[in-house]
């Protein structure tokens, strides 16, 4: 359970257009609300990733995702709070999922520019040929090794 920050002008482009916009006067908030929550749990559903009972709540206002339910995993929770953080117009992620493996707490990067995975590996393992232990600990949001992006935030696994 936490509040996990990240980068609001970084990420997936799902809240940009229509109903979902983020962060727009709307006539009715309380439905782009709901919009950009289906559109956080849809995205999570493409990336295979689950949990019992999850609920994703979005506040257009603060930029302010909330997710709960049960992973059975600390791997698939983190992949699930990184996929509500790394959208474009989330600032803040609260989590409130519970997981029936527990594990040890997670450790987050975010890029700047200039970094590569192989960079980040030598900084977090001491070996940049470690970078693939980091791509694979985030795909499926990662589909190349080569395209992560300034803000993107990255598991980083022991």
């Amino acid at each position: 359970m936490g509040l996990f920050s990240f980068i609001k002008e970084a990420g997936e482009k799902l809240l940009g257009v229509g109903e979902t916009k983020a962060g727009a006067p709307a006539a009715d908030p309380a439905a782009a609300n709901d919009a950009a929550a289906r559109a956080i749990e849809n995205y999570i559903a493409k990336m295979n990733l689950g949990a019992d009972n999850l609920k994703v709540a979005f506040d257009g206002a603060t930029g302010e995702v909330t997710v709960s339910g049960k992973a059975a995993t600390q791997e698939i929770k983190e992949k699930i709070l990184l996929c509500c953080g790394n959208v474009k117009g989330v600032a803040n992620v609260v989590d409130n999922l519970e997981v029936a493996e527990q594990a040890a707490a997670p450790r987050f990067y975010t890029v700047v520019s200039g970094d590569t995975l192989s960079k980040i590996a030598k900084q977090h393992y001491g070996n940049a040929n470690a970078y693939m232990k980091i791509f694979e600990a985030n795909k499926p949001m990662l589909t190349d090794p080569d395209k992560i992006y300034p803000g993107q935030t990255l598991r980083i696994p022991d």
